[in-house]
C-alpha cells in the first residue's frame, strides 16, 4: 500500500504497538490515519461502534471476534456487516466520512453490491479512486478487482479512458487495479498467461509524467515478467526504441529489475 498523499501528521512509531494510545483513541474515533502503520493499528470494532452506532452491538461483536483476520479480510467483513444493517444508504454515508478506514469500508460495500454492473461500479468507485488519502485509493482498486478480473476485457475497455484522466490517481488506478499479481489480493490467472490482454491500458501510460503512475506500470510489467519474461522484454524493447522519454526509460528499468534486459 503506497503512502503517497497521506494526511499530514507526525509518525506514530515503527510498528502497530508503537502507536501512542492517545493517537490510537483518536483513530478509533474516526480521525484519519497518517501512515500505513496507523491504518493497520485501527481497532475496527471500536471504530464501527463510534461511527456507525446504528449497526448495533451484534455487528460490533462480530467484528471484535474476527480481530485476528488479515486487514483485507477485515475490511470486507466490516463492509458486509454494515451493508446488512445499514442497507444501500450506508454506502452514501460512509463514502464521505473523514476516516480513511470508513471510506475504505464504503469501497468494499460497493465491491460487494450484487446487482451493480461493472460500469456502475467504476462510476461509483471513481471518486474514491481519486481520494486524497493513500489508503482509500488502495482499498478502491482492491474492492472492485474481483469484478474487474471476472469481466476482464470489458474492464480494460471501460478503464481505457481513465488512462487519459487529468488526475494521476485515476490514471494509476487503471494500471494498478489489474496488475497480474498485485499486492494483498488474488492473482489474475488470465493476465499471468496472456498479459497482452491489458496492454491497451499500459500503452497510453508508457511515458506518464507522474512517478506514481510510472511505478504502477513498472510493477505491472514486473509482475508479468514472473510468468512471461520474454513478453515483458519485448514490450520494453519496443518502448525503448529511438529516443524514449525519460519516464519510459524509468519504467522499463524498473520493469526489468527481476529478469534483466
Amino acid at each position: 500500500m503506497s503512502k503517497a498523499g497521506s494526511a499530514a501528521s507526525k509518525p506514530s512509531g515503527r510498528g502497530v504497538k508503537d502507536v501512542d494510545p492517545e493517537r490510537l483513541a483518536r483513530l478509533n474515533a474516526g480521525e484519519p490515519a497518517a501512515t500505513l502503520t496507523e491504518c493497520l493499528a485501527v481497532d475496527f470494532a471500536a471504530l464501527m461502534q463510534a461511527v456507525a452506532p446504528d449497526a448495533g452491538d451484534g455487528a460490533v461483536n462480530a467484528m471484535r471476534a474476527q480481530a485476528a483476520l488479515g486487514i483485507s479480510r477485515r475490511m470486507a467483513l466490516a463492509a458486509r456487516l454494515l451493508e446488512e444493517r445499514l442497507g444501500p444508504d450506508g454506502f452514501e454515508t460512509l463514502k464521505a466520512h473523514r476516516s480513511d478506514t470508513v471510506r475504505g469500508w464504503a469501497c468494499f460495500m460497493l465491491g460487494a453490491m450484487p446487482a451493480a454492473t461493472l460500469r456502475e461500479r467504476l462510476d461509483l468507485i471513481r471518486p474514491l479512486a481519486d481520494d486524497a488519502h493513500f489508503g482509500v485509493r488502495e482499498w478502491a482498486w482492491l474492492a472492485v478487482r474481483p469484478q474487474l478480473a471476472a469481466e476482464l476485457d470489458a474492464a480494460v475497455e471501460l478503464l481505457l479512458p481513465w488512462t487519459g484522466d487529468p488526475s494521476e490517481r485515476v490514471r494509476r488506478f487503471a494500471s494498478e487495479s489489474l496488475r497480474p499479481r498485485g499486492v494483498w489480493c488474488a492473482h489474475i490467472a488470465a493476465l499471468k498467461t496472456d498479459p497482452g490482454r491489458a496492454l491497451p491500458l499500459l500503452e497510453p501510460l508508457r511515458a506518464d509524467p507522474a512517478a506514481y503512475v510510472q511505478d504502477s506500470v513498472a510493477n505491472w510489467l514486473n509482475d508479468a515478467s514472473k510468468d512471461r519474461p520474454d513478453w515483458v522484454r519485448g514490450v520494453c524493447a519496443r518502448w525503448s526504441k529511438g529516443h524514449p522519454a525519460e519516464a519510459t526509460e524509468r519504467i522499463c528499468k524498473r520493469a526489468l529489475r527481476s529478469i534483466g534486459a
